[in-house]
């Protein structure tokens, strides 16, 4: 009995892989005719400025989205508005089938990162997408765009800004469905989709936009589409990311700066007592010293341990790229760092001028950012008051605003901490159902074995899904990992873009029956 179970469970995967195989043979023979036309919409897509911080350009990003759904025949293609005033709408489209019991939501995000234009490379402008052969930084030289009838390379790379961060979600979720209702093939699921405009400054507002929707928002499964592949460039499947919250703090001296020669070794230096403060927090290896900063960890399961040691390291490789000799925690390999212990980084340090601009002068304050990435298992408010407790254990008084004269005079150390908006880490299980199913689409489109990742070290807000939706969400990456998110030069290669319009198109034909 347990080995027919076992051959029946052989056929029915042998005959989905190939079943899925004709799919995406049909997928790929649409879309390969048709990169000029698709790269054509890209670029006009990315010359759209999209800050983050501009709600102007964030609407007219909004409205193009909603008619790229509308010209790709998708049903109540309209903007979910939250009720905060000022709020950036997500936008919502649909594909209901007739008789479907289960539901996916693709999800990516149409804003971006600010940029400034003088730190990009000659020959490039955030907002002109620009074609290149290759990286510029290993020797890639920037080409026109070809003309219709003349191959476009699939190594090529499209620099501009959302490239890869997030457009290129944007662009490979609704090309994958315009693939399938070009080829008549017929989901038999519902599709939903949802692009989000607040991303980038921590998703505000998503949480007011999933409740007001909630209705219209049910599924089974949220599939992700943000954030970069396997350095391998293997396909690649995350089951969770890591929280995040922002801390500045600042240190003060003196009212008003002073003279380093008139008054040094008598005035304190703010500067001089924040480098001090902040490395009473980590040692030489890495290891965070706060008290507690690690006891609440959730560890992985067997099954996820199971994955991340099947994971190739890219540790060498990257290393050797990035030019330095010794990873700050040499006892843990990259993926057990990034995945399953949480962080504190200095994002950056304030205090007076350097260089050509520095003065003889003993600061005010000194300031610094510190960001914390959380696990499964830490509360982003418990973590900050473990970080509040240390400050406070070192001699200071904390406070979350400026202190007044009356404050400095009483107490020799003082600082302020204040908060950023942050939330927590999710994790969805690889052992469900739809998350087996997830991964044998993905597996469908590729020669190789794909990398299923417990966890991203990057952020987002997914436990939102969970904890509003009672969904869980599944992220499938689909751009190049040396993409230059959130900096200078971002980039995509169009080999990419092309293999996640079929990855995802496998992801749309998932049959859960």
């Amino acid at each position: 009995m347990k080995s027919t179970s076992i051959f029946l469970l052989f056929a029915l995967s042998a005959n989905f892989l190939y079943s899925q195989n004709k799919a995406i043979q049909s997928i790929r023979a649409d879309h390969q005719p048709r990169h000029h036309e698709l790269l054509k919409e890209y670029v006009e897509f990315l010359s759209l400025p999209n800050t983050m911080n501009d709600p102007e350009q964030l609407q007219v990003n909004a409205r193009y989205v909603v008619e790229m759904m509308k010209n790709r025949g998708i049903s109540n293609a309209r903007l979910l508005e939250a009720d905060t005033p000022g709020a950036i709408p997500a936008v919502y489209g649909e594909v209901l089938t007739p008789g479907a019991t289960k539901t996916l939501i693709f999800y990516a995000h149409y804003d971006g990162q600010p940029v400034n234009p003088d730190k990009w490379a000659a020959g490039l402008s955030p907002f002109k997408p620009q074609l290149a052969t290759g990286p510029l930084d290993k020797g890639g030289q920037l080409i026109d765009f070809p003309p219709p009838g003349t191959q476009i390379q699939s190594e090529w790379r499209l620099y501009a800004r959302a490239a890869a961060d997030d457009k290129a979600g944007v662009f490979t979720i609704l090309n994958a469905y315009d693939a399938i209702r070009r080829t008549r093939l017929a989901p038999k699921i519902n599709l939903k989709f949802f692009f989000e405009g607040e991303e980038e400054k921590g998703s505000t507002n998503l949480g007011e936009i999933l409740e007001k929707h909630r209705n219209l928002l049910k599924a089974d499964a949220w599939i992700i589409c943000d954030g970069p592949m396997h350095a391998s460039g293997k396909k690649q499947i995350t089951f969770g990311v890591r929280g995040d919250v922002n801390l500045n703090l600042t240190v003060f001296g003196a009212k008003r700066p002073l003279h380093s020669g008139n008054y040094g070794n008598w005035a304190p230096n703010p500067a001089m007592k924040l480098v001090r403060l902040l490395a009473t927090m980590k040692d030489d290896e890495g290891k965070v010293l706060i008290p507690g900063f690690y006891d609440d960890v959730i560890p992985l399961s067997a099954s996820e341990r199971a994955a991340l040691a099947a994971i190739p390291d890219p540790a060498p490789m990257m290393q050797q790229e990035l030019a330095f000799a010794q990873a700050e925690n040499p006892a843990l390999s990259f993926l057990e760092s990034i995945i399953t212990l949480p962080t504190l980084n200095i994002n950056g340090i304030v205090s007076a001028n350097v260089g050509k601009m520095a003065s003889n002068i003993i600061p005010t304050t000194a300031t610094v950012t510190l960001d914390l990435r959380l696990v499964k298992g830490n509360d982003h408010q418990r973590q900050v008051q473990k970080v509040a407790d240390h400050i406070q254990k070192q001699g200071y008084h904390v406070l979350d605003r400026e202190p007044t004269d009356e404050e400095r005079l009483t107490h020799p150390n003082i600082a302020t901490l204040r908060t950023a908006t942050g939330y927590n880490a999710q994790r969805t299980s690889m052992d469900l159902p739809i998350s087996k199913l997830v991964i044998q689409a993905v597996r469908s489109t590729s020669d190789q074995e794909i990398v299923l990742m417990p966890s991203a070290g990057g952020s987002l807000p997914l436990y939102l899904f969970e904890e509003v939706l009672n969904t869980p969400p599944i992220s499938v990456p689909v751009v190049n990992y040396d993409n230059n998110q959130h900096g200078e030069n971002e980039n995509v290669q169009l080999g990419f873009l092309w293999n996640g319009i079929e990855t995802l198109a496998a992801i749309m034909l998932i049959d859960f029956r």
